[in-house]
């Protein structure tokens, strides 16, 4: 007998943050599920969600995610969702007290950086994250353009043209 194909056997990435890469250092990453109800998924599903202004925090031991917004359903009634609402995220318990404990201490955040489907159920990327500084973000910058500049000087080099 053959196997049976999953639902949806990859990742398939429905939004994703990249202000949050530009904005903190990531320092750990964390895999989690989320509680949604009914016409979420389908809002998600046909590719309406914001991930620009949402933010994790932990309250009486349970992570919540802010901000994220999942608009209305357009074929929903009224049972539709509310778009702003706090949804919880789904990690182990020592993973939750970990990140508790990291985040009280210092100056660290938790941060969407995507949201995307792993065989049929939604999941989002969660990082622990540090904000930056202008002058941080400036040398990322100019790290990134110096890099750039000599990839193109060595691709310049292997084809043989003078600039």
């Amino acid at each position: 007998m053959g196997k049976k194909k999953k639902k949806n056997a990859g990742s398939n990435v429905v939004a994703t943050n990249r202000r949050a890469r530009h904005d903190y250092t990531i320092l750990e990453s964390f895999e989690c599920g989320i509680q949604l109800v009914g016409t979420e998924i389908k809002a998600i599903r046909e590719g309406h969600v914001s991930l620009t202004d949402a933010f994790a925090i932990i309250e009486h031991g349970e992570v919540w995610l802010r901000n994220l917004n999942i608009p209305e359903y357009s074929l929903g009634t009224w049972t539709n969702h509310r778009p702003l609402r706090h949804r919880k995220l789904l990690l182990h318990r020592n993973e939750i007290d970990s990140l508790e404990g990291k985040v009280r201490d210092g100056n660290k955040t938790l941060v969407p950086l995507k949201l995307y489907f792993m065989d049929g159920l939604l999941k989002v990327e969660l990082a622990l994250a540090q904000g930056k500084q202008d002058y941080d973000k400036r040398e990322d910058i100019k790290r990134r353009t110096e890099e750039r500049e000599v990839v193109r000087e060595l691709g310049r080099r292997v084809k043989g043209i003078k600039a």
